[in-house]
């Protein structure tokens, strides 16, 4: 009997387990190392860095889980002539479960000088969805069941957002909302079509100079979502002679992460972030990997900070 109450004690975690997954993957995709993949944030960051930057990002959730987020990442940006300028273009491709969607995102910032290496930045972006969902990869695809054999092929949805990004060679704060159009999406829990909610980004960081060869690098990403819970990305890194980086971070009620850098070349970053799922999920994965990869054009050393911090 008492085998028996565990085994639905199981099955009754795994299976809030998956409608918690499944809610999740109606949300925008997330990143840990998000302090080095800001502009997927925060339109507002586009050529905020004084140079072309690009970066590369491949998130795998959850691994271990059928059906688990996999998630890439490409964005490239850099300011005009006159600086005040930035354009930047963002490519996301995010699958979780029987469903992939495309993100293609056009950014542009604005930025005024509000004295001694002070920016304050506008951004916008302006982009489309592209949805598709095989109810044949699907945990729960039924051949005779009408509803999920009615596939979603190359469905266009329209996104617009806007952003403010206030920075100085230090320290650095920003909001944003990823799109203020609410598109319909098919919800594979509610079996319905539903409606995208609003989310809302809060972001900032500091570089501490602790001794000539280290440095203490705090962010933290909040997101806020209508009729959902706030949650919030901690993170601590320390910059050992502007090559090598080591930190934690912290994802409320979902994660712990332990992230490593190198600076390669004076062009090119490379990041890893591991994450240790805290909640009861943590039973059915082995954890989330993101490597990122970022390259930026020989800098002006002049400009108003190093991009290499953030």
């Amino acid at each position: 009997m008492k085998l028996y109450i565990k085994s639905l004690e199981t099955y009754f975690i795994l299976i809030c387990s998956i409608i918690t997954f499944s809610a999740r993957a109606q949300q925008d995709p997330e990143y840990t190392q998000y302090m080095y993949n800001t502009m997927a944030v925060n339109p507002a960051y586009a050529g905020s860095t004084g140079v072309l930057e690009a970066t590369l990002l491949h998130r795998s959730q959850w691994v271990g889980i059928s059906g688990a987020p996999q998630t890439q990442s490409f964005s490239i940006h850099a300011p005009l002539r006159n600086e005040k300028i930035g354009l930047g273009l963002s490519v996301v491709n995010d699958k979780i479960g029987p469903s992939s969607e495309l993100y293609l995102d056009g950014n542009f910032s604005y930025s005024l000088a509000l004295g001694y290496e002070k920016r304050l930045a506008f951004g916008l972006k302006a982009g489309m969805r592209m949805l598709n969902i095989d109810w044949t990869k699907g945990r729960y695809y039924d051949p005779n069941d009408v509803l999920l054999n009615q596939n979603i092929d190359n469905q266009m949805k329209l996104a617009v957002g806007a952003g403010v990004y206030y920075y100085t060679d230090k320290w650095y704060v920003g909001v944003a909302v990823p799109s203020f159009i609410k598109n319909d999406y098919y919800d594979d829990v509610q079996e319905s079509i539903s409606y995208d909610r609003l989310h809302y980004y809060f972001m900032g960081g500091y570089v501490f100079d602790l001794n000539p060869n280290l440095k203490f690098k705090p962010a933290f990403l909040i997101k806020a979502v209508s009729g959902a819970p706030l949650t919030a990305d901690v993170s601590a890194n320390f910059m050992l002679y502007e090559k090598f980086v080591i930190g934690a971070a912290y994802r409320t009620d979902d994660s712990v992460s332990v992230l490593a850098g190198f600076q390669i070349s004076r062009n090119f970053y490379l990041g890893y972030a591991f994450d240790y799922t805290v909640s009861e999920l943590n039973k059915y994965n082995d954890g989330s990997h993101e490597i990122i990869l970022k390259y930026q054009f020989n800098k002006n050393e002049s400009k108003i900070k190093s991009p290499r911090f953030f």
